[in-house]
């Protein structure tokens, strides 16, 4: 029988489908006001695979609109009560699946209390986050029965790329979500194998640019589910030391995607490859596929803000896969719980 983290990995597309339809409304409403009155600073607040997404957003933002993103850490507010000095105008965005972390609540509380604009990307509507929001953006999920996080997670991302394209003056990326849903729907073909990775435990998981928050995402997905020590990081901080670490053999999986990064990435590659790294690249791309020892095609790519997105469908199945073949059940990851609540 297929673990809930397959089953609800390959419920995504059409989570976004009806995300992109029940939601254009109100995403163009919002748009509409924030380009009359754009942010100074837009803030984030998140934890865990949300926080992935939230940094998805900061890289949109920033790459796309030029608005500077600020993580918040909850723990300022919460712990040692202090609050930011902002600019105004400014917008926060807060990612959560529950909506039920208190220290995710109590800092869109606070700082909706103090004029900021709050945005809550939330599946469950009823939630204390969404109830302390000021504007909420539901995902559509349903229910997450698996611990690991796949297509709430992907609906975070598909919800902030369609804020995006209604803040663009252009049609590309709006005339690109439409094709989303199928696109992820073919993503889940993807081509290639995990038998190197059933014996190791340790191993790096790295992208650049837009990619990078999605390297970030498989990395603790690799942790929660099939037990792996697999590090996120960026391809240009991983030249600022982490290589190091690198001996014959040792396990690299690189998320690639045709854009202004594509070039970097790929002198990167051939130089780990050099090293000794045993390189296992997802992507679409052949000139990236074709430096891999073990290459993971896959067989879809769209526009380069919506691509990582596909990436993350195709890996969530390969992790699922991983798990059970080291012997795991990715769907109780040890120690771990579906909602976590911090302050």
């Amino acid at each position: 029988m297929a673990s809930w983290m397959r089953r609800e990995a390959e419920e995504a597309p059409g989570v976004v489908e009806r995300l992109l339809r029940e939601n254009e409304g109100e995403v163009r409403g919002l748009a509409a006001f924030l380009k009359r009155r754009p942010p100074a600073l837009v803030l984030t607040v998140a934890r865990g695979s949300s926080d992935h997404a939230a940094l998805y957003a900061k890289y949109l933002l920033e790459a796309r609109r030029r608005w500077p993103v600020l993580s918040l850490a909850p723990s300022v507010l919460t712990l040692y009560r202090a609050r930011l000095l902002l600019p105004y105008p400014a917008l926060l965005l807060a990612y959560s699946q529950s909506g039920e972390s208190p220290d995710v609540v109590e800092t869109v509380r606070a700082y909706r209390e103090a004029g900021v604009l709050t945005l809550a990307l939330v599946n469950r509507e009823e939630s204390p986050l969404a109830q302390a929001a000021e504007v909420v953006l539901p995902l559509y999920a349903g229910e997450e029965k698996a611990v690991a996080a796949t297509k709430s997670v992907l609906a975070m991302m598909a919800a902030t790329a369609q804020l995006l394209a209604h803040l663009e003056e252009g049609l590309a990326l709006r005339e690109a979500l439409l094709a989303l849903p199928e696109a992820l729907a073919q993503a889940l073909a993807a081509e290639g194998g995990w038998d190197y990775l059933v014996g190791v435990e340790h191993l790096f998981v790295l992208g650049r640019g837009l990619v990078y928050p999605a390297a970030l995402e498989a990395a603790l997905k690799l942790k929660e589910t099939a037990g792996l020590h697999a590090e996120g990081l960026s391809l240009a901080e991983f030249l600022h030391g982490p290589q190091a670490l690198l001996e014959e053999g040792f396990p690299v999986l690189a998320l690639v995607q045709k854009d202004e990064a594509l070039e970097a990435s790929l002198r990167v590659l051939e130089g780990l490859k050099a090293k000794g790294a045993h390189l296992l690249v997802l992507s679409p791309e052949p000139d990236a596929l074709a430096l891999a020892h073990d290459p993971l095609r896959l067989p879809v790519a769209s526009a380069p803000e919506l691509t990582p997105l596909l990436l993350l469908q195709a890996f969530y199945p390969m992790a699922e896969a991983l798990a059970r073949a080291r012997g795991l059940d990715p769907d109780r990851p040890r120690h771990l719980a579906k909602v976590t609540r911090t302050r």
